[in-house]
């Protein structure tokens, strides 16, 4: 009786397992698949990664940020609006402003190239466990990046000699436990050929982010250019042809119902599902409330400069858009994590582990919650200081850009032989910045970071200068790196090896910053390696006691299935419903006046008050829908991703999750944990009645 009931809830929690999960396809779990088949799933396991025309070979690695699929035999690729959204910011200016008014491109040559974008095809994903693990052996943990690194740069030389068009990753899986190599294709000719306006592709902005009902027109459509010789990648060239791929992912407009199957493929960023308990409350304490607090500074100065002038909007509204998704998501994931007591349950987790592992003997006196304990809490602070650093410093403004550039990496110019001759150049890009702007920003989070950095070793030393030289007036601080430092010179030799140059405001600033970073650093490296072993360990631990189980590794960036079905979830005893209207968005309109991100324009309002939608209407419901929900398990970097029916058809793409499942990085709540998709039948209709872009419609020929 006690085995009976022992296999019964083996199969539970199997059952249960199962409709989470982020799977690598080439190894996919006979039990995941059958599952798959058990809620729909039609195709044969093969036509998922081993055939020619398998459902992987038509979704893209976008860029390296994002995801993205094929859907047309020219090579025409979707994805999300704000995953093309630099690429289409980059070509707006007042004049032709494309991010705020759209785009469509009429023909081939109006299609517009993107300097350093580009698209990757897996073609083939392998275990290397017993390979790299044998080169690790005896290697100490701060050494073993470096080991991992020669191993892929000798693949990679082996692969290139073979196939020049190819490139190979070697990424640790299940927190290192494993590796796998994997194969890519990349095409870096890549063109913009339509975009709804802003006013759609972002509709509902800030307000609507992570929220459901949801009605974002969240998708953008570019092309792949290949050499016209060979149908393989290129350099961008004029002369270079679309993209002819063996296959790509059919478009359905027959639509979904409650309880029918859906799965997405897409390149999911990353997840911590394996993370212990300690390692969840130093990311709620000093990883996601710090950033929300620094970024709720810096997001204010930004939103004030764009709503009083259009040249400056075009200029910060990729980076306010990128800043304010993850300061959302921190301040959700932490509301999460509170609310369902995700630490609490951790614990008892772990608990169990350890009845376990008393039992079983695995990895005692190895694996050790005590030590893991106190190692979390030694670096609590540290992790802390570190948050309002890189959220303060890091990639913001063009000052503390160019200074930390200064530092690190700008190329020599000039005689080799004569070091005095030496020197940088910055290029003119006063398109991407602005200077008031930037000047407050600045000066806000410098005064920002002094309030809260608890810590007064991690305060750099150009505070002193503050208060001794500037009375502790940032902006007048500010003020004087803008104007007087020669790292703001554009177009001109900046000579490094002069004694005026160390003696430069902004130098100076540069180096303090530096050296404050390097003193965090280093006091978490001490740190690091041992937590990140028991973390492995922990890992480890969990995949020997659940081995009777499929478990998936945690996300990093590679191809990922995940599958479920469409439906709503229920909150508070209220059904979410699972799908929007194009009514539900004209209503919203309605509100402009009380919230500027329900703007649309008034062709918009046309559009969505038409009783007509011809053949984008649901055949079922008899209106247009726009965005749908599924319970797959997604995060940051499945933007883009496309959602299929059972068939293996394009239902519409993934842009978002809920607001009531932003934990779901560190656990997900099969209850709560829903996709937000865009319909691609609302996508079309958009290309058909807003863009006319018939000779889009006709290549994508949708069914």
């Amino acid at each position: 009786m006690k085995k009976l009931l022992l296999s019964l809830m083996c199969l539970c929690s199997l059952v249960a397992k199962a409709d989470e999960g982020m799977w690598t396809l080439y190894n996919l779990p006979t039990a995941v698949y059958d599952q798959m088949k058990q809620y729909g799933f039609q195709l044969p396991a093969e036509q998922l990664y081993q055939s020619d025309n398998a459902v992987k070979n038509a979704v893209v690695n976008f860029g390296g940020f994002c995801s993205g699929v094929v859907v047309s035999p020219d090579g025409l690729v979707f994805t999300n609006h704000h995953c093309g959204f630099d690429a289409i910011r980059r070509h707006s200016t007042v004049e032709h402003d494309y991010l705020l008014n759209g785009f469509y491109a009429k023909s081939y040559e109006e299609e517009l190239p993107n300097e350093g974008l580009f698209v990757s095809f897996m073609v083939e994903q392998q275990d290397v466990t017993d390979q790299v693990m044998a080169a690790l052996k005896g290697v100490k943990r701060s050494k073993r990046a470096q080991v991992v690194d020669s191993i892929e740069n000798a693949w990679q030389k082996d692969i290139r000699q073979k196939d020049s068009t190819l490139h190979v990753e070697l990424k640790p899986f299940y927190e290192g436990n494993k590796y796998y190599c994997t194969t890519y294709r990349d095409f870096n000719d890549v063109r913009l050929v339509f975009t709804v306006p802003k006013s759609m592709g972002k509709f509902g902005g800030e307000t609507d982010n992570w929220m459901w009902p949801r009605q974002t027109c969240d998708f953008s459509v570019f092309r792949i250019y290949a050499d016209p010789a060979t149908n393989g990648p290129a350099k961008y060239a004029k002369d270079n042809v679309p993209y002819h791929p063996q296959s790509w992912a059919p478009v359905s407009l027959q639509g979904y119902k409650p309880g029918d199957f859906c799965m997405i493929m897409g390149y999911p960023g990353s997840t911590s599902r394996y993370l212990s308990s300690y390692g969840i409350q130093e990311r709620r304490d000093a990883i996601n409330a710090p950033r929300v607090q620094v970024r709720g500074v810096k997001q204010e100065i930004m939103l004030r400069h764009m709503r009083a002038d259009e040249a400056v909007r075009i200029k910060y509204d990729s980076k306010y858009a990128s800043s304010s998704n993850y300061w959302k998501n921190s301040i959700g994931m932490n509301k999460c994590i509170d609310s369902i007591g995700l630490i609490q349950q951790k614990q008892r987790y772990e608990a169990t582990i350890r009845q376990w592992q008393d039992t079983a003997g695995y990895l005692k006196g190895k694996l050790d919650f005590e030590k893991m304990a106190k190692l979390y809490q030694k670096r609590m602070s540290v992790t802390r200081a570190r948050t309002l650093f890189t959220e303060t410093f890091l990639m913001q403004d063009q000052l503390t850009t160019r200074a930390l550039r200064a530092q690190w990496r700008m190329p020599v110019m000039g005689p080799k032989d004569k070091p005095k001759k030496q020197y940088h150049e910055f290029a003119d890009n006063t398109s991407e910045w602005d200077y008031a702007t930037d000047c407050e920003m600045l000066a806000g989070l410098i005064k920002n970071y002094r309030e809260q950095m608890t810590d007064k070793e991690y305060l750099p030393d150009f505070y002193k200068t503050i208060d001794e030289k500037f009375h502790g007036d940032c902006t007048a601080y500010v003020n004087a790196l803008y104007q007087k430092s020669v790292l703001m010179k554009t177009g001109e030799p900046i000579y490094f090896n002069k004694k005026s140059y160390k003696k430069d405001l902004g130098v100076q600033y540069g180096l303090s910053i530096s050296e404050t970073m390097d003193k965090i650093n280093d006091a978490r490296k001490k740190l690091n390696g041992e937590i990140a072993e028991q973390e492995q360990l922990l890992c480890a631990a969990v995949l020997r006691m659940e081995q009777d189980m499929p478990n998936y590794s945690d996300a990093n960036f590679t191809l990922r299935m995940t599958y479920g079905q469409i439906g709503e979830y229920t909150l508070g005893g209220r059904p979410s419903g699972y799908y929007t209207t194009a009514r539900s968005l004209w209503d919203k309109m309605q509100k402009a006046d009380q919230n500027f991100e329900y703007f649309a324009e008034p062709v918009m309002h046309e559009l969505m008050s038409q009783k007509d939608f011809g053949a984008y209407a649901d055949p079922t419901t008899g209106t247009m829908q726009l965005c749908f929900l599924s319970n797959t398990d997604i995060t940051g970097g499945n933007s883009g991703s496309p959602i299929f029916n059972n068939k293996g058809e394009l239902l519409g793409l993934a842009f978002d999750g809920n607001w009531d499942s932003l934990s779901s990085d560190i656990f997900f709540d099969r209850q709560l944990a829903r996709t937000i998709n865009v319909d691609v039948r609302y996508m079309l209709f958009m290309m058909d009645r807003w863009g006319h872009a018939g000779r889009l419609l006709k290549e994508i020929n949708a069914k």
